[in-house]
């Protein structure tokens, strides 16, 4: 019998600051679709692992990050004000809300400032999870869960030093992914006829990290696509993550979806989690079906002996 996990990359503008323009639409909407996310998983009694962009732990920042040590521009979006000023910026309340919702969620780690990990050096992966594990501490939180800005994966020896658990993997690539074809099938809604989502095989990895992949990234299809797919039946997404849930009920092996709450952006988005998540419900009322987070995935797999952890750098 198999397990569900879904994560979330929750960064509001984080996720676009290294971006020469930052998605107005994703951006503005971000905040309510979080708190609406956390509505529907308690309708549905869903939790996730919430990974969060660490910056969004505070409330307040006067902007200097003097003691980080990217490059000088790296913060240069950052207002360093408060969260009742610049609400894209800053997100204590919305944590405050994953702490106080009626699913048991997890918060987990987006890095502090949504850095691509396996591309900056050593020293600013450390200082990201450091920042990171210090203001969870603050909050009686510790990071067991990690999601890699954009899915580079890198420096999981840091992650490990810090004594991160896991971190999602790569979603592994269809054939539909790819090129003219997979262009084409994805127009004519292939994917939802033909292709049954994978269920991954989470395994510790040489750091004694456990790597939980993503099975399905939950706004792939959209654009001209999903509204061609749209026309003539029903939402393709829609259609592979309810066969996905059903592969997990009846077969081994997690099927790990995700998303970002910037993804959605109009009340269309909305039903199709809500699709999900009523028929995920469904599906567990009538079979042993588990929904888990990143980290109980991970708890089942390691050792309960942790390894001894070094952080590294300034405590």
């Amino acid at each position: 019998m198999g397990s569900v996990v879904l994560s979330l990359d929750a960064e509001l503008a984080w996720g676009f600051h290294d971006r020469e323009t930052i998605p107005a639409d994703r951006v503005a909407t971000a905040r309510e679709s979080w708190l609406r996310l956390l509505e529907l998983f308690d309708d549905y009694e869903v939790p996730a692992t919430w990974a969060v962009v660490g910056h969004l732990l505070l409330d307040s920042c006067d902007g200097d990050h003097a003691d980080h040590p990217a490059a000088d521009d790296w913060f240069e979006r950052d207002p360093g004000t408060w969260e009742g000023r610049d609400e894209q910026w800053y997100g204590s309340k919305l944590v405050d809300a994953i702490e106080n919702a009626d699913a048991d969620h997890e918060v987990g780690c987006h890095t502090f400032s949504h850095v691509e990990m396996r591309s900056v050096s050593r020293e600013i992966a450390s200082a990201e999870m450091r920042e990171c594990v210090e203001r969870s501490e603050e909050r009686g939180l510790s990071v067991d869960s990690v999601v890699f800005p954009r899915n580079y994966v890198g420096h999981r020896d840091v992650l490990a030093a810090y004594g991160v658990k896991c971190y999602r993997g790569t979603q592994p690539r269809r054939w539909y992914d790819r090129g003219v074809l997979g262009s084409a099938a994805k127009l004519l809604g292939w994917p939802s006829k033909a292709v049954s989502p994978t269920l991954v095989t989470p395994e510790e990895d040489e750091y004694g990290l456990v790597d939980v992949p993503a099975s399905l990234y939950l706004f792939c299809f959209e654009g001209r696509a999903r509204a061609a797919a749209e026309r003539v039946g029903d939402d393709p997404i829609v259609s592979m993550a309810k066969r996905g849930i059903d592969r997990a009920s009846t077969e081994d092996g997690v099927f790990h979806m995700w998303l970002h709450p910037n993804n959605l952006t109009d009340e269309r988005d909305f039903e199709r989690m809500e699709a999900i998540l009523e028929h995920l419900a469904a599906v567990r009322e009538t079979t042993p079906l588990s929904v888990e987070t990143m980290g109980s995935v991970a708890a089942d797999i390691k050792d309960d002996e942790p390894l001894p952890r070094e952080p590294i750098g300034p405590r």
